[in-house]
C-alpha cells in the first residue's frame, strides 16, 4: 500500500508538452496547401514527366552523340547542331516549314473568323451548320490528306476536272513542286478551320451586344464595327489562334508525310519530315535529335517574342 509519504517523494511524471508553434512550424498551412496540390496534380504530372520532360532531357542527351539506335552512342558533343545549321537541306526545310506557316496561317484565321461571323448571326440551322463544320477537325489526319490526295490528282482529281469545266488547265498539284506545297495548305486549312471558328465564336459570344447596338445607333455600319469593336475585343482570341497554330504549324508532318512525303524533289519537305528521314531512313538518331531540339529553340523564340508583344494590340477589357 503507497503511503502519503511514498506519494509526496514520488509525484507523478508530467510528460512534456508539444508547442503549438513548432507543430504549426513543422506542417504550416502554406506546407500543407502544397502537398495537397501536389497529390492532385500527380495523376497528370507522372505522365508529364515520363513521356515529355524526360524524353525531352533524353533526346539531348542523344544530340551530342552518334547514333543509329542499334549500335553503342558515339560522343560528338556539338558537331550534330554544328553540321545541322550549316547543312541546305535543313535551311530548306525551315523555309519551306514558314512557306508553309505564311499560307496556312492567314486562311484559316480568316476563313475561321467568316464561318464565325456568319454562325453568330441569326441564321437557320446554325447549330447543324457548327457541328459540320467542326466535323473535319476529329477526323483522322491520314484520312483526310488521301481524300484530298485523290481530290488534287492531276490526271482523275476533281478539282483539276471542275477547274477544266470553266476553261483552266488544273495545277499539278502533289505532283509539281511548285504546287506541292499549297496542295498541303489547302488540305490543312480545310481541316483546322473549324477548330478556329469555335474559338473565334467562343470569343464573339462574350462581346457585349450593346456595344454594336450603341454604334449602329451613332451610324457606324458592319465594317466600321467590325473593326472598331469585333476584332479588337477579339484580340484574346486571335492571340491564342495566332500562337497556337505557328506552334502547330511548325510541327507540320501528317499531312506531310501522307500526300508528298516531302517530294517532289524536297519541295515539301519540312524539318519534322526531315527528322523522320534521319531518324529511319539514314540512321541519324543523333542529328534528328539536334535538329528536334532547334526546332524547339526556335518555336520557344517565336512564341516568347509573340508574349512579350501582344501587350500591344491585345484588349483583355
Amino acid at each position: 500500500m503507497t503511503t502519503l509519504q511514498d506519494s509526496k517523494s514520488n509525484p507523478p511524471r508530467v510528460l512534456p508538452r508539444v508547442s503549438k508553434a513548432g507543430a504549426s512550424k513543422k506542417f504550416s498551412p502554406r506546407l500543407r496547401y502544397s502537398l495537397i496540390v501536389a497529390l492532385f496534380l500527380l495523376p497528370s504530372a507522372l505522365p508529364l514527366l515520363c513521356f515529355t520532360i524526360i524524353p525531352m532531357f533524353s533526346a539531348f542527351w542523344v544530340s551530342l552523340h552518334q547514333w543509329n539506335l542499334v549500335g553503342s552512342m558515339k560522343w560528338v558533343g556539338l558537331d550534330n547542331y554544328a553540321k545541322l545549321i550549316s547543312d541546305p537541306m535543313t535551311q530548306s526545310a525551315f523555309l519551306h516549314t514558314i512557306y508553309y506557316i505564311v499560307g496556312y496561317l492567314p486562311l484559316v484565321y480568316i476563313g475561321g473568323l467568316s464561318i464565325a461571323l456568319a454562325l453568330n448571326s441569326r441564321i437557320k440551322a446554325r447549330n447543324l451548320l457548327r457541328g459540320l463544320y467542326f466535323l473535319p477537325v476529329v477526323s483522322s489526319w491520314i484520312v483526310v490528306a488521301l481524300v484530298w490526295r485523290w481530290l488534287l490528282n492531276p490526271s482523275t482529281g476533281v478539282v483539276n476536272w471542275l477547274l477544266g469545266l470553266i476553261g483552266i488547265a488544273g495545277p499539278g498539284w502533289w505532283t509539281d513542286p511548285s504546287w506541292s506545297m499549297p496542295a498541303i495548305i489547302l488540305a490543312s486549312a480545310w481541316k483546322d478551320i473549324g477548330f478556329i471558328m469555335v474559338i473565334l465564336l467562343a470569343g464573339l459570344q462574350a462581346v457585349p451586344e450593346e456595344l454594336h447596338e450603341a454604334a449602329t445607333v451613332d451610324g457606324a455600319g458592319w465594317w466600321r464595327r467590325l473593326f472598331n469593336i469585333t476584332l479588337p475585343m477579339l484580340s484574346p482570341s486571335t492571340f491564342f489562334v495566332i500562337v497556337l497554330s505557328l506552334i502547330n504549324g511548325f510541327q507540320v508532318f501528317d499531312q506531310v508525310y501522307a500526300m508528298t512525303g516531302g517530294g517532289p524533289n524536297n519541295s515539301s519537305q519540312v524539318v519534322v519530315q526531315q527528322i523522320y528521314d534521319l531518324t529511319f531512313r539514314y540512321g541519324k538518331a543523333g542529328e534528328a535529335s539536334a535538329l528536334s531540339w532547334l526546332l524547339f529553340l526556335f518555336i520557344l523564340v517565336i512564341t516568347l517574342i509573340q508574349v512579350r508583344g501582344q501587350k500591344k494590340w491585345v484588349n483583355y477589357a
